[in-house]
């Protein structure tokens, strides 16, 4: 059905480009008709997908939906006189796919940090040698550092196969296997490394700057680990240059992170070793934590150093285990003041929230537990509930980003980032190529949490339409675009249009139906990897209906309905309201009548609501333009009480740049 409706679609295009050449003087900005796409492209990926019924029209995993899992084991020590981490670690891959691994790709993320790398606009503070790899095993067998090119002579035999790396100076390197790793088999790869820091003045961009001087270090992206192996693309190849976050591997994380003694260590996972590292006074109130109502100090500003904050010695290892998560990250000072509260989780009970942060900059974590609890028990409710142990909010001079378990934020992003526990860390999204299901589902939830935090109810009324004056912008890159590739306009792609998108979306189904969607799909997707097709087909069975058009225009063009009141016109009773759509995307119609306050009754129309006595609220399905018509006549038999005010999208849910030309008065 797909296929035929597709073909009907190529053959009205290729009839009306025709009759547009026929005559080549004629050539206005606006044509008399249009083709409306009502289906969403298939790449080569998601068709493989359906192919091997990893994936399929419903939108939920298929019957062979499978994904890799990499269990950590990681060893590392922090020298602060060098500002460099020296770390070991033991990487479990399971092979879930259906095909054996021949090679192995890591993401060496820190490798950013070298000069001679690419880069978006993210610049860091201080360049360094990045990541130094100095050992590389898989299986106990050792992989070549250094092994040149191969070029081998005609008639020359072949040397013995041997493992192989290649670009350990970049951000992503292969490994090139002698002995396949088989489906549905494990391999453990071994890997050594150190790397530096970056200091200096902030960076310009997120994670670009990982210390205060030597007093405070807050890693990201700070170990080699397996780039994503999915059944969409086998391995994902994508550089990391900076903006673009990322597109991680579930599993189990085991580290052991070695530091001076009277430095406090916080992370992702569940510390289990308090004893071990902390004074009998710091333990004893870390473990009553939940036990306290209100926010309760851990290591006060009066308590630092070994013997106070830690216990006394010359190192001590802290250590920290999450499972499934997708990432790692931590911080570290010998100036940390540890304070800590609790949200009450719904189905789940209360979870510890801790907050650790220099004291010159308490000011910035006064109301941070407070906005954190909100939003993890806001969030609970709307999505799921918070599926980890802890959150910690470490302070530092990345002040805006995040991590499972972790927010490296203070109170002025802490909804936005706890926000993030639910995508990409509960929903596994492909944050590289498609950020608008990151940070732009953030961005909507993040209007709704804000507006119950005030205890008013949320209003997307006007977003839809405002995206009208941003549209036909020469810079702005489709959401399906990369979002490494976004250019200039990456903010307004990756974060803002998203909002705008769902917006238009409540305005035709409603944004309670909107919402009770998303809140099935975060279920259905929960610790998996779900890609926009699933996305789209999952809410269109979801809201009952095909959304492709909807879909198309939004994700792949950047479109607008620039919709308009022509003519508005009386006959035999009856009242017809010429509307016109110049833009390529298509929208219901939507009027709002506003009658006069006497007169006769007002008739019942089958497509109206009536909002007030005087008042009513009229619709049309986006099918009336599938026939390639720009100007529709919406006719309306209200009876003889007459009509004071016409508008067209009353609500502002349709993207149109001049919203003037959508009122008639008589």
């Amino acid at each position: 059905m797909r296929k035929i409706l597709f073909c009907m679609l190529f053959s009205s295009s290729i009839a009306f480009a025709q009759q547009e050449n026929a005559n080549p003087l004629r050539r206005s900005i606006e044509t008399d008709t249009r083709v409306i796409r009502q289906d969403v492209p298939m790449t080569n990926s998601i068709r493989k997908a359906f192919d091997e019924g990893s994936r399929n029209f419903s939108g939920t995993p298929g019957a062979n939906y499978w994904q890799l899992e990499t269990d950590f084991t990681i060893k590392a020590s922090l020298d602060p006189s060098t500002q460099t981490i020296t770390g070991s670690e033991k990487i479990l891959v399971h092979n879930n796919s259906k095909e054996d691994m021949t090679s192995i790709v890591l993401r060496l993320d820190h490798n950013v940090f070298r000069g001679d790398v690419p880069r978006g606009s993210s610049v860091p503070a201080e360049n360094t040698e990045g990541m130094i790899v100095t050992s590389i095993k898989v299986a106990g067998e050792s992989v070549d550092l250094n092994a040149p090119p191969i070029q081998r002579r005609r008639n020359e035999p072949a040397a013995a196969p041997k493992l192989t790396v290649r670009g350990l100076q970049s951000t992503v390197a292969t490994i090139t296997l002698v002995n396949p790793i088989k489906a549905g088999t494990t391999a453990e790869v071994e890997i050594d490394w150190h790397t530096k820091l970056p200091g200096g003045d902030n960076g310009r961009g997120h994670r670009m700057t990982q210390r205060f001087d030597s007093t405070l270090f807050q890693p990201t992206q700070w170990f080699p680990r397996l780039a994503k192996f999915d059944d969409l693309r086998g391995w994902e190849t994508s550089l990391y240059l900076g903006p673009a976050e990322f597109h991680n591997n579930f599993g189990k994380f085991d580290v052991s992170i070695t530091v001076p003694a009277g430095w406090i260590v916080s992370g992702t996972g569940v510390l289990q070793n308090p004893t071990e590292v902390l004074t009998p006074t710091v333990a004893e109130r870390f473990a009553n934590v939940l036990k306290s109502d209100g926010e309760v100090t851990l290591v006060g500003a009066d308590e630092k150093g070994p013997g106070k904050a830690t216990k006394a010695g010359d190192q001590l290892t802290w250590r920290f285990v999450a499972d499934k998560v997708n990432d790692f990250a931590w911080a570290t000072s010998d100036r940390f003041i540890w304070k800590a509260t609790k949200a009450d989780i719904p189905g789940k009970g209360p979870v510890p929230i801790y907050m650790v942060f220099t004291p010159e900059r308490a000011q910035l974590f006064e109301k941070a537990g407070e906005n954190t609890k909100h939003a993890l028990e806001f969030y609970s409710k709307l999505w799921a509930p918070y599926p980890f142990p802890q959150l910690t909010l470490q302070d530092g001079p990345s002040a805006g980003m995040e991590y499972p378990m972790v927010i490296n934020s203070n109170q002025g992003a802490a909804d936005h980032e706890a926000a993030h526990q639910w995508w990409p860390m509960m929903v596994g999204t492909n944050e590289t190529r498609y950020g608008w299901m990151d940070e732009g589902f953030n961005q909507y939830m993040n209007i709704l949490s804000s507006a119950d935090s005030k205890g008013v109810d949320y209003n997307l009324d006007g977003l839809g339409q405002s995206y009208g004056r941003i549209s036909g912008m020469e810079d702005e890159a489709p959401l399906m675009w990369s979002a490494n590739d976004a250019g200039s306009m990456y903010g307004f792609q990756t974060y803002s249009k998203t909002p705008l998108m769902l917006s238009m979306l409540g305005g035709i189904v409603g944004d309670e139906a909107v919402i009770n969607a998303m809140k099935k799909y975060t279920a259905a997707w929960t610790f998996k990897h779900p890609s926009p097709w699933d996305y789209m087909f999952f809410m269109n069975n979801e809201l009952g209906q095909n959304l492709e058009w909807f879909w198309y225009y939004w994700l792949f063009t950047t479109d607008a309905v620039e919709g308009s009141i022509q003519n508005v016109s009386n006959a035999n009773g009856k009242t017809t309201v010429a509307v016109h759509q110049p833009g390529e995307m298509p929208s219901p119609v939507v009027l709002k009548v506003e009658f006069e306050a006497e007169g006769p009754a007002i008739k019942k129309l089958a497509n109206a609501e009536m909002i007030d006595a005087t008042t009513a609220v009229v619709t049309w399905p986006v099918t009336v333009w599938f026939d390639g018509k720009r100007t529709f006549d919406a006719v309306m038999d209200f009876g003889d009480r007459k009509i004071k005010t016409i508008t067209l999208d009353p609500y502002g849910r349709f993207p149109d740049k001049d919203k003037a030309d959508n009122v008639y008065t008589r």
